[in-house]
């Protein structure tokens, strides 16, 4: 894995196990590899692993089995919100980036829209 350098990468590493998560890669109630196998997989500090899922033991996104592991929370509305905090993120760094370019909210509405259909009108 290649880490950003404007992010702390127990962040990145938190992000990653989102994203597999969300894309159900990870399922509710799988077992998490071990910590320290996460760290070789991942080619980082075993704190820092240990850090990333700290905090999504906090968020309640991961569930620790003591004894057994770490496994992804069973819970559905925790895995929602953590979809809809993704989704909001991404959506809200776009927005940004298109405003910043001078674009009106209807003109990012457009684009898109555009997008989505598969069309790029941008280009006539």
């Amino acid at each position: 894995m290649e880490f950003n350098d404007n992010l702390p990468i127990y962040l990145q590493i938190k992000e990653v196990l989102a994203d597999r998560i969300i894309r159900g890669d990870l399922r509710p109630g799988d077992q998490l590899p071990p910590v320290r196998q996460l760290a070789l997989d991942l080619t980082v500090n075993v704190n820092t692993v240990q850090r990333a899922l700290s905090t999504m033991i906090q968020d309640g996104i991961i569930v620790t089995q003591r004894g057994r592991g770490n496994f992804v929370t069973e819970d559905a509305t925790v895995v929602s919100r953590l979809t809809n905090a993704v989704v909001d993120s991404a959506v809200a760094s776009l927005c940004t980036q298109l405003t910043t370019l001078g674009l009106t909210d209807s003109q990012i509405i457009q684009a898109v829209t555009q997008h989505l259909a598969g069309k790029d009108d941008s280009h006539d």
